[in-house]
């Protein structure tokens, strides 16, 4: 380590702000256009920007003292996934659960992020109570940071932002590619437009092959209008839940089969549990969702997985289960948990087989170039999470690193 860098803490580096929430019986305070930033937006973005809920002007003023500005670095400091870090894209308000630091114009912003972004496990270490592990803005404030003169601190921003960058093109086109594939899934099976098409004889944008699969009209069924000979059923006729099964550990082998709990993959294994792609559904907790997996998978006792009874295209499962609300469907039990009496007995409307599959042809391309960005993302976010404490400690070159990453950029 170079003799210049210097040990400092965190409220040397510029202002500590915690954050608050405004008043919930006030509704002209949300809804506005100013992020109301929360730990659940954290989900792996360096800047943030768009938030599931927003404020007004009069809910920011209303706790004007805990905004803050663009490039302000955020840290996640209560609960159990606490230490997860990012930066404000824009003028924002955080919860309660984050402290942020406005740092000061001598140092980058970008650099504490990522100096932080890697010390989850120290945070949590450090943080008091058991029950519900907090990091209060004192203690935060007196983290310590290793710090180089602020033209290293730029020099090594550049090497992972460049990492950086890629991934989060990577993101945004694979938000487009499933933006295209939902939208198509609505037109075909929840507003039925190439049969209304017919039924109306407009002209349809579908080739003759795909058109003749839809039918020429519409009836009323209970669920309302409807496809003529498409089937109104439940889903305990088509597929059963099986439960997922405990892991003592996994691992990170990218070779190996993904592993998925409630929230999506958490890993791999060495073997899978599902002998094909397929569909989970979290079973345990506050929020469960639903993932695919587009190859063989092991699913772990938190979740199930689907098994089919007919033949079904389980993208079109996965798709047409998007539109539920898995979470309503809750067991009653201490644990909030999926009910599967609940799940069997909802109603859903079944094309033919026939149309599942040529919707699963016509989107196959997105879906492999989709799998192909997964990769390269994962392969580029682990060099940069190993290149990230060596850079920031100053143990590696800022040259060396520059090489390395060129050869994957």
């Amino acid at each position: 380590m170079a003799s210049e860098w210097r040990r400092i803490t965190l409220d040397q580096l510029g202002r500590i702000v915690t954050g608050k929430t405004p008043s919930s019986s006030r509704p002209d305070y949300f809804g506005g256009n100013i992020p109301f930033i929360t730990p659940s937006d954290f989900d792996g973005r360096r800047l943030i920007g768009s938030t599931a809920r927003y404020l007004t002007l009069a809910g920011a003023d209303s706790i004007g003292s805990s905004r803050i500005p663009p490039d302000s670095v955020m840290v996640s400091c209560i609960g159990s996934d606490m230490g997860k870090a990012a930066v404000a894209a824009l003028q924002s308000v955080t919860n309660q659960q984050i402290n942020s630091i406005v740092v000061d114009s001598d140092n980058s912003a970008l650099f504490v992020y990522y100096n932080l972004s890697r010390r989850k496990a120290e945070i949590r270490n450090i943080a008091s109570g058991s029950a519900q592990p907090i990091l209060n803005k004192t203690s935060f404030g007196q983290l310590e940071i290793l710090l180089p003169p602020r033209l290293e601190q730029d020099a090594i921003v550049r090497v992972l932002g460049t990492l950086d960058d890629k991934i989060e093109l990577n993101r945004q086109m694979n938000e487009t590619l499933e933006g295209m594939a939902r939208a198509l899934f609505k037109s075909w099976f929840v507003d039925f437009d190439p049969v209304r098409a017919k039924s109306e004889r407009r002209e349809s944008k579908l080739s003759k092959q795909i058109a003749d699969l839809f039918p020429a009209a519409m009836f009323e069924s209970t669920r309302g209008p409807m496809p003529r000979g498409w089937d109104l059923t439940t889903w305990g006729t088509l597929v059963s839940l099986e439960y997922g099964k405990a892991l003592s550990g996994y691992d990170n082998d990218e070779s190996a089969y993904p592993v998925y709990g409630t929230n999506g993959r958490i890993g791999t294994h060495s073997k899978p549990l599902c002998p094909h792609p397929g569909v989970i559904i979290g079973r345990k907790g506050a929020y469960r969702g639903v993932h695919y997996s587009a190859s063989p998978f092991f699913v772990i006792d938190t979740a199930f997985y689907i098994k089919p009874k007919k033949r079904l295209e389980l993208r079109w499962v996965y798709y047409e289960l998007l539109r539920r609300d898995i979470n309503s469907m809750d067991s009653g039990s201490a644990i909030p948990s999926t009910s599967r009496e609940d799940f069997y007995g909802l109603e859903v409307i079944l094309p033919p087989v026939e149309v599942q599959e040529q919707y699963v042809r016509l989107l196959d391309p997105m879906w492999r170039k989709q799998e192909q960005n997964f990769r390269i993302t994962r392969t580029l976010s682990a060099l940069r999470d190993s290149l990230l404490p060596k850079l920031t400690s100053g143990e590696l070159r800022i040259a060396d690193a520059e090489r390395i990453v060129g050869v994957h950029v």
